[in-house]
């Protein structure tokens, strides 16, 4: 390790991971403390912050485990409060929180379009809302948005809120990027392709004939490199878009999807 983010504090949203393996959030903890950052774990099940704590400092780096529904504008103040008060401010803010819900404007219901808004999108807002000002003090900071794919290109089958929301954040990126270039604060969003990571396996498998298997195996062939990514390559993505190596990288869309954005057909 370099030590790219030694003595930064980075705040990490969805530090857990939603099933066994590496999901994105918990992949960029490990890899911010494993680069000197002290990170503050946040996820809506504690237990999987605190596992994620657990593997850090196993590693001998340092971490917090903390719980919040990061859709609840209390829960997210009291949650950027918490990040400033242990470490003593917020350097790097990460934003991997997301749900995935199928369907198109027919099948997808009322209360299933509002939920994946408020978690995907609504939340980026209020976590932005409540630690920029902890920034703003210190004149400096990284905002990393996580998107995907999915916010700008048509996948294979209808994921319509999910990619409504991922398409929001592209946009919310640039508006923040540009309202504090002037503040310090830089802000980018790593927008990632097919990933191998356990969001994936229950709530897509039904879109792939309900066989978790025949999924990651039709998915890879989707790839242009023939298999999917992993978390890490998202990990790796966002490490550098929060070091200081991307000082002059403002309100960028970094597509990490091994080519398949660049295929027209």
């Amino acid at each position: 390790m370099t030590l790219r983010m030694k003595d930064k504090i980075v705040l990490v949203t969805g530090a857990g991971s939603s099933g066994p393996g590496w999901g994105n959030g918990k992949a960029a903890a490990a890899l911010y403390a494993r680069e000197g950052a002290r990170v503050f774990a946040v996820d809506y099940r504690l237990e999987a912050a605190q596992e994620t704590q657990g593997i850090i400092e196993s590693e001998g780096g340092q971490c917090v485990a903390f719980q919040a529904d990061v859709s609840k504008s209390q829960d997210v103040e009291r949650m950027a409060r918490a990040c400033a008060e242990q470490y003593g401010g917020i350097d790097v803010l990460h934003n991997n929180v997301g749900i995935v819900e199928t369907g198109g404007p027919v099948e997808t219901s009322e209360e299933s379009w509002n939920r994946v808004i408020a978690v995907n999108q609504t939340s980026v807002f209020l976590t932005c809302k409540h630690v920029i000002p902890y920034m703003l003090q210190r004149k400096k900071g990284a905002i990393v948005n996580i998107g995907s794919v999915a916010g700008i290109r048509w996948v294979g089958f209808p994921y319509l809120a999910y990619s409504a929301t991922k398409a929001a954040l592209i946009s919310m990126t640039a508006n923040i990027a540009l309202q504090y270039a002037g503040d310090g604060i830089r802000a980018n969003c790593v927008v990632p392709g097919m990933l191998n990571t356990p969001l994936i396996r229950e709530p897509l498998k039904d879109a792939y004939g309900g066989d978790a298997n025949s999924m990651i195996s039709q998915r890879d062939k989707i790839s242009p490199t023939g298999a999917m990514g992993d978390a890490w390559d998202t990990a790796y993505a966002a490490l550098f878009l929060a070091s200081d190596e991307a000082r002059y990288v403002n309100g960028s869309t970094l597509v990490v999807d091994g080519g398949l954005s660049a295929r027209c057909a």
